[in-house]
């Protein structure tokens, strides 16, 4: 499988149901403005991302091959229990009233500092170093992907999605990187 696709697929299936998902259904919600929500969250994502993949990479760079590839082993075996545990929004999240753009970009951000996707990413950019573009591309599209749907539909297809089982499958998928990354 690519890189691209294995960073879409990681991301899109790890958002389902997380906390900036269901961010995602408040803004909409609140603002009632898609287009605007999801140019923020597609930008919020890329640099978000960008510094997490980039910090991937940095460890990577700096740390032997055979220690890295044991951390990347447990890290993915983490995320898989993570992906586990169902999110919901902090009551923390207070959103400023500066308009859809900028409210979004900010809280989407913010939301997504030490999130189990940033740090996913952040596993992917050690993991394939050499492709960090499309590891950026790819969990910005998963991300999209995930949330673009939820602005549109909003709360009419959010009680609809089978979570628990969205979240072992994603579980599956981390524990499959785990041994991937011991093997290659």
């Amino acid at each position: 499988m690519s890189v691209l696709a294995i960073s879409i697929t990681t991301i899109a299936l790890a958002e389902i149901g997380d906390k900036t998902q269901l961010l995602s259904l408040l803004l909409a919600s609140r603002y009632q403005k898609p287009l605007p929500i999801i140019f923020a969250i597609a930008l919020a994502t890329l640099v978000n991302h960008a510094l997490a993949a980039w910090l991937g990479v940095f460890i990577a760079d700096h740390m032997p091959a055979h220690i890295l590839k044991w951390i990347l082993a447990v890290s993915f075996l983490a995320m898989a229990c993570w992906v586990l545990v169902p999110d919901r929004l902090d009551d923390s999240n207070n959103m400023v009233n500066r308009g859809a753009f900028l409210t979004s970009f900010v809280a989407f951000f913010i939301a997504e500092i030490g999130d189990k996707t940033q740090i996913a990413t952040s596993i992917l950019g050690a993991q394939y170093a050499q492709s960090l573009i499309l590891v950026i591309l790819g969990t910005t599209l998963g991300m999209l992907l995930a949330n673009v749907p939820v602005v549109f539909v909003g709360r009419m297809s959010a009680g609809k999605l089978p979570l628990n089982v969205i979240r072992k499958v994603t579980a599956i998928l981390f524990v499959g990187l785990a041994f991937g990354s011991l093997l290659f």
